[in-house]
């Protein structure tokens, strides 16, 4: 019998931090000269997104959401999703840019923008440190994105596995024992 684990190892440390300060040049360069409101979905970007910012040279601040997806029961009563934190601060007219770990289906993502929207920032842009397009159900439109993800469970680097394995500084496979 297999052991539940990390395994081989996807993306290094290295790989992780090279790629971010790529994408926070891009970034810094479509920003310039502008303030902007970083906001984050909990838990899986905090690592990402506390990263990220470092590269930034804009004036930022940096809000986060937090949200649960419904059990299949009350999904069935037409329950959505639910947002346990919303934003402290006001996104009306501002330029924000929403961070994600992970961008797959689509559909939480899209409630999620949404939701944003509707407090009519002045633009809204996406990025996200893995994009899963095998899997997508909603077309997203990405604007800054560092790697598109294998078809494999990851963990690592803020993601996952019931909870732990998020500090790793690295992404591995998760095997399944």
């Amino acid at each position: 019998m297999s052991k539940s684990g990390p395994g081989k190892v996807v993306f290094t440390q290295d790989q992780i931090m090279e790629r971010l300060k790529e994408v926070a040049a891009e970034i810094n360069r479509d920003y310039e000269g502008q303030d902007l409101i970083i906001v984050s979905v909990l838990k899986g970007a905090i690592y990402f997104v506390a990263d990220l910012t470092r590269h930034l040279t804009m004036p930022l601040k940096i809000d986060f959401l937090s949200t649960r997806v419904p059990s299949e029961a009350s999904k069935k009563n037409g329950g959505g999703i639910q947002f346990v934190k919303d934003l402290d601060y006001d996104l009306q007219g501002q330029q924000v840019l929403l961070v994600e770990d992970v961008i797959g289906t689509g559909l939480t993502l899209g409630l999620v923008r949404q939701h944003l929207e509707a407090a009519q920032p002045a633009s809204l842009k996406i990025c996200t440190l893995l994009d899963n397009p095998a899997g997508r159900l909603l077309p997203i439109q990405i604007d800054y994105c560092c790697f598109t993800m294998p078809d494999l469970y990851l963990v690592g680097y803020g993601l996952d596995h019931e909870e732990e394995y998020r500090n790793l500084p690295f992404i591995v496979e998760f095997r399944r024992g």
